[in-house]
């Protein structure tokens, strides 16, 4: 096919096999299902109630087992052909002699859910109604198990509720009562989760009336058919969680400041987020419910460590898996270590590497070596308490652990010794915060901080009301494709003539007036099914009009285009799956879809940290742990870049809160930033390349990302090497000619080229500058077929 024909000609050609569409296809959906059971996380399983017994009589309870919530709202939802409810997954074990399922309650809930969908309520939004008493009676005569489900629903530009007794984190009053009801009238009682964050576990955790709980997370489209696998025994639970589950929701040390100012956030507990938290700070351990890393299966491993030490800078450490029990399995291996003290101060575990089994046969072993570089357990020095803005590995012993959660480790007998402080990477100080009061330290106690700094200085080149240009229509650049040889001057250099090696992309660039310079840099019309608009356009010089599209949890088209594609499990489900080969496929087989309906950037993996329960967008993250987020980002770039689709990693950075998103300041020191909030970014971008990576609307430190050179130019491109090119998220509040200047490439979803011409009219920005954002938005479109 001739190149760019996609994104030209919009043909739709079918990419599958004999002529078939790949877009919603029952591949996909089959792997979106496998991945969702492979990430669900097994919490509870007293006195072996789970998996179900051949034959079990069910009576499922609470609106949530038909009001499925496949994934959040915003750019992560995803228009399917269907969606399957536990119910309906239950349902279809029924058929299968697996289980029994009291019918006459599922129609109770299915009218019930549907009369208030009826009436205006959005799915997951609904409210848990009584259990009539008739029904109630008939299960008890009938059931032999009863199943709970809670469901929960977040979305983007809003923040989840930490509110005992309003639900959200917390059981509303209507579900405790519900819970009440049903562990006063059944023996035998599990619950199954479907959220898409962090929520209060407390009232199942000690319960001796709830035998069984399965966090199932949001598993797309087949997330309920998944959780029967589960829950039947098909499969065998291997997901472990990727964050800590607190006892109350202030116990999370995020939570005092969250909701303090709708203008800023300080980020006080510093490096010490989520484990690193709870295992380190005195008193903070006995606060938890479910440690990091924790997850159980239904058969027991043994793991063996054979081997440790340091080859070439590398700690190497090879441990043998054994299922010791009757059932298939897989299993995690989680690799932490204990750093000296020192004079910086360190949390008391950190995790180091992981890695995941394949499918073990009772008996059957594997092993695994895991590997982290000594380099990896530095410390960053933004104070100069030892030597300023530099990583530094201190002098002390090293030791490491081995297991499958924080809390179930046993220590190796290997220890790395540092028999003095070395820097291991000299940098400079970028993005300090200038506002941020104080940090905490290890011991629990709070170090001051340096006051003052540089401070943006919001539209310096003319007063404008920029919230007026939310969702402002593109410029039309032109023409159209078709009509482009009429245009075209013999002796013009095109984007063909570039990517057919016939010509210099610079000189292409030189070509262009500084209008059409200008206007390259902002967001293009959509076409086709796109509605997130494109990049390029510029036929004349034989430039695409590349469209976007939303993610992570699938290709987003509007509802109305007709076009069906698969919903797969959200972020944090495929972070705990600990599988990046899983990811792999699923972001291989996400950008499929993307390409057949003629799209060439999917807006995902979104990275950020889980700071805290509430964000509104946790659903689109993968963990609270940076190395298992760059890991898991790292091998979804990939694999949407196997099929010549770029990926676009966001929302970079800081952008842990959804309230007041365009205009809150995210003020977190200079170590905790380059030590947890950018490092999962740092690993994707040197292990996956990125074509794009999009900035966050936060301010950081006092600075919109979009026009932070230190963080643009500086840091991702210089200290790390990022070769690609860097978009805004869409109608944000920052001035384009600043962000032209920081190295910000694109501005969506359009940009305002008139102002970047004011702007270098009066000396404010170069047409060099402009170049390189062009030259590295080109640089993009030649990658893609």
């Amino acid at each position: 096919m001739k190149k760019w024909a996609r994104a030209l000609y919009q043909p739709c050609l079918p990419l599958g096999r004999n002529g078939q569409r790949v877009t919603g296809c029952e591949e996909h959906i089959l792997l979106s299902r496998k991945a969702a059971a492979e990430g669900m996380v097994l919490l509870k399983n007293e006195k072996s109630i789970l998996p179900f017994e051949k034959g079990t009589r069910l009576a499922l309870f609470g609106k949530g087992s038909v009001d499925y919530v496949k994934g959040g709202g915003g750019s992560g939802d995803v228009t399917t052909a269907y969606v399957r409810s536990l119910q309906d997954g239950l349902e279809i074990k029924e058929e299968e002699g697996k289980v029994q399922v009291l019918a006459s309650l599922g129609k109770f809930y299915r009218e019930n859910v549907s009369a208030q969908y009826a009436g205006g309520i959005q799915p997951g939004m609904t409210a848990e109604p009584e259990i009539p008493c008739d029904l109630l009676e008939k299960a008890k005569a009938w059931a032999d198990a009863a199943v709970i489900s809670i469901c929960r629903f977040s979305g983007e530009g809003w923040d989840r509720k930490g509110i005992p007794g309003d639900g959200d984190f917390y059981l509303t009053r209507e579900e405790q009562n519900m819970v009440d009801t049903v562990t006063a009238n059944f023996e035998k009682v599990v619950v199954v989760l479907n959220v898409g964050g962090m929520v209060d576990t407390s009232w199942f955790c000690d319960s001796e009336k709830i035998q069984g709980v399965l966090l199932a997370w949001q598993g797309g489209m087949e997330g309920g058919l998944a959780a029967a696998d589960l829950l039947c025994g098909d499969v065998n639970p291997s997901g472990k969680l990727t964050d800590t589950f607190a006892r109350t929701f202030d116990d999370y040390p995020s939570s005092a400041g969250f909701n303090e100012s709708e203008d800023y956030v300080d980020y006080t507990e510093d490096i010490y987020v989520g484990y690193r938290y709870f295992e380190t700070i005195p008193g903070a351990a006995e606060k938890v419910n479910y440690p990091f890393g924790f997850g159980l299966s239904y058969t027991e491993f043994a793991i063996e460590p054979l081997r440790a030490g340091e080859e070439d800078g590398t700690i190497c450490v090879d441990v043998r898996v054994t299922n010791m029990g009757s059932r298939a399995g897989k299993e995690v291996v989680q690799l932490y270590y204990r750093a000296p003290q020192g004079v910086l101060g360190k949390p008391l575990e950190v995790l180091g590497a992981f890695a995941k089994t394949e499918l073990l046969g009772a008996g059957q072993s594997q092993v695994l070596r895991l590997k982290m570089p000594v380099k990896a357990m530095a410390s960053y020095d933004d104070l100069g308490k030892i030597q300023a803005s530099a990583y530094v590995l201190e002098a002390g012993n090293y030791s490491f652990r081995i297991g499958n959660s924080v809390r179930n480790t046993v220590k190796l007998d290997y220890e790395y010794q540092a028999a003095q402080t070395v820097v291991t990477e000299q940098l400079e100080r970028k993005c300090a915060p200038a506002a941020l009061k104080s940090r905490l330290l290890a011991d629990g106690s709070y170090e001051e901080l340096p006051q003052g700094g540089d401070v943006y200085e919001k539209n310096r080149l003319i007063p404008q009301d920029i919230d007026t240009l939310e969702g402002v229509e593109p410029d039309v650049q032109g023409i159209t494709y078709q009509e482009k040889k009429e245009w075209r001057n013999a002796d013009r250099i095109t984007l063909e003539d570039v990517a057919e090696g016939k010509a210099d992309l610079r000189r292409l660039l030189a070509q262009l007036s500084d209008r059409e310079l200008a206007g390259l840099l902002g967001g293009q019309v959509n076409t086709g099914t796109a509605n997130t608009y494109g990049m390029g356009n510029l036929p004349a010089y034989g430039i695409p009009n590349i469209m976007t599209a939303d993610g992570p949890a699938g290709l987003r088209i509007r509802e109305e285009c007709g076009v069906y594609t698969t919903a797969w499990p959200c972020a944090t489900l495929l972070a705990c799956t600990w599988n990046p080969e899983i990811v792999f496929e699923a972001g291989a087989a996400g950008a499929a879809e993307v390409k057949e309906n003629n799209i060439g950037v999917w807006l995902t993996p979104a990275m950020n940290i889980h700071r805290s329960p509430l964000c509104g967008r946790n659903f689109e993250y993968y963990s609270e742990d940076p190395l298992v987020s760059g890991k898991m980002g790292a091998a979804m770039i990939r694999g949407i870049q196997s099929q010549h689709i770029g990926a676009s990693m966001k929302h970079f950075c800081c952008n842990n809160k959804e309230t007041n998103r365009k205009d809150s300041d995210s003020r977190v020191s200079e170590r905790a930033l380059r030590e947890i909030y950018l490092k999962g970014f740092e690993i994707a971008v040197k292990e996956a390349q990125p074509w794009t990576v999009m900035t966050s609307y936060n301010l950081m430190n006092g600075y919109p990302t979009s026009c932070n050179p230190e963080l643009l130019n500086g840091i991702l491109r210089e200290e790390w090497g990022f070769e690609g090119m860097v978009t805004t998220d869409w109608w944000n509040h920052a001035e384009h000619y600043l962000e032209v200047k920081a190295g910000g490439d694109i501005k969506m979803g359009c940009g305002y080229p008139d102002r970047i011409l004011e702007a270098k009219e009066k000396g404010f920005v170069s047409r060099e500058e402009m170049e390189k954002c062009a030259e590295r938005i080109l640089g993009m479109i030649l990658k893609v077929d």
